[in-house]
């Protein structure tokens, strides 16, 4: 069943990122393409630099950022980038460039944050500016915004609940007389630069994406035998499949690929303890690793 839902998520993604780049299957080098043609040669190179700085268990998601801002450029013109927005704020051309972090992005990185900021902005410009937002972590539909003054009994307010996610709230009369609100989760939707960053992350999977020119090779790179193992046998024991997790693990690009084979995430809670550690793994951090094969031990 689990299964079944991850491919059906595939599936959609693939057919989604189809009909916004023409690709079938979606690859780094054809993305990289794309971004060259709509970002131009300069953006595209330091979208590329920025991708390359991440650790190899983020690429992809680097990467669908990426397809996020150029199905952003080609909806709102590449004067996105240069347009300054004044106070804190300033043009996407200077954040790209400098790499600053910017309130309230900080906890993204440098194109995770362009790829929200290009995903609302596209969304306003479809949709109008939201009135307010709301957290659909909680599906309770009554009176979930604060109202703006001039509302109206049936009126319909625009609210964001994501980055480029939209729905809309129906301005209703309570039975005291006041005026009220019911989001309708049916209107639920996204502008395209978001569905595109989704897709992309979810068709492409977690690799390995290489890059053109990449000397050495980061997917090349041997990876620790002594926890390597371990994990594999761990995968194997909880579930995965030998056709998924592959033969022993030698390099790093041996280990994104079983990961991305066994659909950790679809599986049981114990799965994500697993992932962290497969994950220091591969980044090379020998503190993280240690500390998470701890946990997985001590385990039940």
């Amino acid at each position: 069943m689990r299964e079944a839902r991850a491919e059906d998520a595939r599936s959609q993604a693939r057919q989604l990122i189809g009909d916004l780049l023409g690709e079938e299957s979606p690859t780094a080098r054809a993305l990289v393409g794309h971004a060259v043609r709509t970002l131009g040669d300069k953006r595209a190179a330091r979208c590329v630099e920025l991708v390359r700085w991440a650790p190899l268990t983020r690429r992809s998601t680097e990467l669908a950022a990426v397809a996020g801002l150029l199905i952003g450029t080609r909806d709102l013109g590449a004067g996105w980038w240069e347009r300054a927005r004044g106070g804190k704020l300033p043009s996407p051309d200077e954040a790209l460039s400098t790499s600053a972090a910017i309130d309230p992005w900080t906890d993204l990185t440098v194109l995770e944050m362009l790829a929200t900021w290009v995903a609302d902005d596209a969304a306003d410009a479809e949709w109008g500016p939201a009135v307010a937002s709301a957290d659909l972590n909680s599906w309770h539909a009554e009176d979930r915004i604060e109202l703006p003054g001039e509302a109206r009994e049936g009126e319909r307010l625009v609210v964001g609940f994501d980055a480029g996610g939209r729905l809309d709230a129906v301005v209703v009369r309570r039975e005291g007389g006041e005026l009220g609100s019911d989001l309708d989760f049916s209107t639920l939707r996204y502008s395209r630069p978001a569905e595109a960053q989704w897709s992309w992350g979810v068709a492409a999977g977690l690799g390995p994406h290489p890059l053109a020119g990449e000397r050495p090779d980061p997917y090349a790179e041997p990876v620790e035998e002594g926890a390597a193992e371990p994990l594999r046998t761990w995968a194997l024991r909880h579930g995965a499949s030998v056709e998924a997790t592959g033969d022993p693990w030698r390099r790093k690009g041996e280990v994104i690929a079983a990961i991305e084979r066994v659909d950790w995430m679809w599986r049981s809670g114990e799965w994500f303890g697993w992932w962290r550690a497969v994950s220091a793994l591969v980044d090379g951090d020998s503190a993280q690793l240690a500390a998470r094969m701890d946990d997985m031990d001590a385990a039940p």
